[in-house]
């Protein structure tokens, strides 16, 4: 069963606005055809009646009209005639993890879209979990290390038609909560969750991450992550 995604933006002047966000589409660009334009995302939270709520803080602006894109396809699909992608929209929360080792990266599995490419610690949240916990949880299942000092970076949404690994076809609206969080006492990473979306975590310097083909969800925006 799905949950709704409240988004929830509260201005200067005690003004709010709250909506739930629809299939495939994205929390700053709805503020801003509404005229708010998003200052920081202050929290990602559970709610008592189990829905998800990101909450914004806002400011006015002119209202953007923004276009709605067409939906691309994984590269390859194959669609048989009158199969019909089911929408599915999934919330996840990922770590911009990092320790005097460097960064940890996760190489996608055999499971995903993209394997060999490599990616964030993190994954889609249980139900009734909150994000942070899936955060800590998601970090120790795919490398063992325990982080502190969380702070919420932003939350970005992609949206694209695809097979999951069970060989569905589905109308894919992906909500990723990005945090940042240190790593104090790093230990030689290791996959606990076996078989799953990990092949292999490594920490990575800085400076090499250029050397690693990150995911299109990540590569765009780890330099203003980490700078953050």
């Amino acid at each position: 069963m799905s949950v709704s995604l409240h988004v929830n933006g509260l201005a200067p002047d005690g003004q709010e606005v709250s909506f739930v966000l629809g299939h495939g589409a994205d929390p700053v660009r709805e503020l801003a055809r509404s005229g708010w334009a998003v200052t920081e995302l202050l929290d990602a939270l559970r709610d008592d009646d189990g829905s998800l709520a990101l909450r914004y803080a806002i400011r006015p602006a002119p209202s953007v009209d923004v276009e709605p894109a067409p939906v691309p396809t994984d590269p390859g699909l194959v669609v048989e005639p009158g199969e019909v992608a089911e929408p599915y929209q999934r919330t996840a929360a990922y770590g911009v993890v990092t320790s005097e080792r460097g960064v940890l990266l996760t190489e996608l599995s055999a499971l995903t879209s993209a394997p060999g490419r490599w990616a964030l610690p993190g994954g889609g949240l249980d139900p009734g979990e909150a994000p942070l916990a899936a955060l800590h949880r998601e970090i120790w299942e795919e490398s063992g290390q325990v982080v502190q000092d969380v702070r919420l970076l932003e939350a970005r949404t992609s949206h694209w038609i695809g097979r999951a690994p069970s060989g569905r076809l589905e109308d894919f609206h992906a909500v990723r909560i990005v945090y940042a969080a240190w790593c104090p006492t790093p230990t030689d990473p290791v996959v606990h969750d076996v078989g799953g979306s990990t092949e292999s975590v490594r920490w990575v310097a800085v400076e090499d991450l250029g050397r690693y083909h990150l995911g299109r969800s990540f590569a765009p925006h780890m330099s203003r992550w980490l700078a953050r």
